[in-house]
């Protein structure tokens, strides 16, 4: 039996160095396509080295797809070719201990240098890699973009032949190359969720945050005192000379700021304020409430939230008339609406005879309030709700899916929960057992 030669660990160097470089391949391509273009636009502001350059390949994914598997396709074939080349024969020399053939061990030597190689360049050129750029994708982007930059340019006609190639079958197949990046609002409620888990955000950070994203969803008519609850005062008292109507009314009254209408809430002319109120007491002037009413804008029913936010902000008294598409009254919004539907209601401005919105019981059902904002419902239910819905309230949820005004005890299943009609005030529905069947 001949003496074994040295065993080639240059040879092995070579084929360790070709799957490391595999792997930068794989690296750099998945950080370039993953990275967040906000996060990539925030670093190239800061001027950090090599943003702007990835910026630019991830304009272009295709080109960038290209490239890469140039790198990755012919390291790949090297990789393997060269270690059945170099390797087999040494592998195969010390295998004859097992006492077998010489065409034997040649290829039980040559499956087992390509099964390694194989396995090598799976794990070190292809995962590993991968889940180090999806940790840091914009940060690994930015180090690599020169490097894959200077490649595409070295390889021009290759990589146009293979982008126009796969430009063609898409076309074949009537589909579009390009995407359009953008968070939903259910991927951002989902993202704010992960965060609070994680402890990035706290809870409190994360209930203002879904607050905000659904405010910005709602019609302004999910988020306004419906009529049926608004305080108002009659302007008759003034014009009849009822001062002492009036001082009793204001007495009563527990907002700072109320409507002024005309024998009835369906005819409201303008707002009084607290303030005005008391300057025309201090100056010993009569309570007209005509004279002391200022205007307040007319919105629709069906505008955006933020739109009524906008007109508050321009309002003369900050608080806002809503009609319906027919110019009838349907309720107000003022600031403290808007941010009782992001932060959740206020104790001083709850009614101290009527009960919270929601209970959990011992059992884990709820028991819920009619006119409880259906979305907020949702959002602790975690069911997802139409998003062309005409009704804001879980009493409006209810009879959408009755169609007809439910008597106590009837129910529905809406997407595992049991709703139970519990408590009726009249024709409104007033309670509602939430539970699991």
């Amino acid at each position: 039996m001949h003496p074994l030669s040295p065993f080639p660990w240059i040879d092995v160097a070579i084929i360790v160095a070709l799957i490391f470089l595999n792997g930068l391949f794989a690296m750099s391509e998945l950080a370039i396509v993953s990275a967040r273009r906000a996060r990539l636009e925030a670093m190239a502001r800061a001027k950090l080295r090599g943003a702007e350059t990835a910026l630019t390949l991830a304009a272009d994914p295709g080109k960038i797809l290209s490239t890469t598997q140039i790198g990755i396709t012919l390291i790949g074939i090297l990789a393997g070719a060269y270690s059945g080349a170099s390797l087999g024969q040494p592998v195969a020399a010390r295998l004859q201990w097992l006492g077998l053939s010489a065409p034997t061990t040649e290829s039980l030597g040559f499956a087992l240098v390509i099964g390694l190689t194989t396995y090598a360049s799976l794990v070190i050129g292809e995962l590993v890699p991968k889940q180090i750029a999806l940790r840091a994708p914009e940060r690994i982007a930015a180090a690599a973009a020169g490097p894959v930059l200077a490649l595409a340019w070295a390889t021009a006609p290759v990589v146009w032949l293979l982008d126009s190639s796969s430009a063609l079958l898409f076309r074949l197949m009537r589909l579009d190359r390009q995407t359009e990046e953008h968070v939903t609002a259910e991927e951002l409620h989902l993202i704010v969720a992960e965060a609070s888990k994680s402890g990035v955000i706290e809870e409190h950070e994360r209930s203002i945050i879904s607050g905000v994203v659904r405010l910005a969803d709602r019609p302004v008519r999910e988020v306004m005192t419906p009529r049926t609850d608004v305080e108002w005062i009659d302007a008759t008292l003034s014009d009849r000379g009822d001062e002492a109507g009036v001082r009793a009314a204001l007495m009563v009254a527990s907002h700072s700021r109320l409507p002024v209408a005309e024998g009835s809430v369906d005819k409201v002319v303008g707002v009084v304020q607290a303030r005005d109120v008391a300057v025309a007491l201090f100056r010993g002037e009569p309570l007209d409430l005509r004279a002391l009413m200022r205007s307040a804008p007319v919105v629709l029913d069906q505008i955006d939230a933020m739109d009524a936010l906008d007109a508050l902000r321009q309002a003369e008294v900050p608080m806002a008339l809503i009609h319906d598409e027919y110019g009838h009254f349907e309720g107000i919004v003022t600031p403290a609406d808007l941010l009782a539907a992001i932060a959740g209601e206020f104790a001083s401005d709850a009614d101290p005879d009527d009960a919270p919105s929601v209970v959990e019981r011992d059992d884990g059902s709820l028991l819920v309030a009619g006119n409880m904002a259906a979305d907020a419902l949702a959002e602790r239910l975690c069911i997802d709700l139409p998003e062309d819905r005409d009704y804001a309230t879980v009493a409006g949820l209810a009879l959408a899916k009755f169609r007809h005004l439910p008597g106590e005890g009837e129910h529905f299943m809406e997407q595992g929960w049991k709703f139970e009609v519990v408590d009726l005030d009249g024709r409104r529905i007033d309670k509602l057992l939430v539970s699991r069947p």
